[in-house]
């Protein structure tokens, strides 16, 4: 079962188990899902998918960052809620150790040296681990890899 189809049966899932927290969020991620598909008239594959929650899940720690600063703890609780239903979408992370070891090999693979090959490393860090990492994370391990 493709991610796409498993999305729309948790959805019916929550609507007969009457869950409106779960059910709005998923409808959230349909709606993002059916944007990018009229917008680039493109049928998604999981990849896509992943990469539509991901973008969702950045969304929601920004918010919940802004939030935070602005003491309005409801809306921090409401944000954290969605992420914690948009994250079980997402493949299971690579830890800190895994990204270092998967940028030590591009970067070898590429011979990249110094931080002008920065696009050139990060185009191939974001094919093989789009979906598995967080990027931000990814950026600072280039970073460090390309300094050493």
């Amino acid at each position: 079962m493709s991610l796409k189809d498993q999305i729309t049966e948790d959805m019916k899932t929550a609507m007969r188990a009457k869950d409106s927290e779960r059910l709005g969020t998923i409808r959230l991620l349909t709606a993002a899902m059916k944007q990018k598909e009229v917008d680039e008239r493109v049928e998604l594959d999981d990849a896509m998918v992943i990469a539509i929650v991901d973008k969702l899940v950045k969304q929601r720690k920004d918010s919940i960052e802004a939030f935070t600063k602005a003491a309005r703890q409801d809306l921090v609780d409401k944000e954290t809620a969605e992420m914690a239903v948009l994250q079980a979408y997402l493949p299971a992370r690579l830890s800190a150790e895994e990204v270092a070891a998967e940028v030590k090999a591009i970067v070898a693979e590429l011979g990249a040296k110094g931080p002008g090959d920065m696009g050139k490393v990060m185009g191939a860090v974001k094919a093989r681990l789009a979906g598995k990492a967080d990027m931000g994370a990814v950026s600072a391990a280039v970073k460090a890899a390309l300094a050493a």
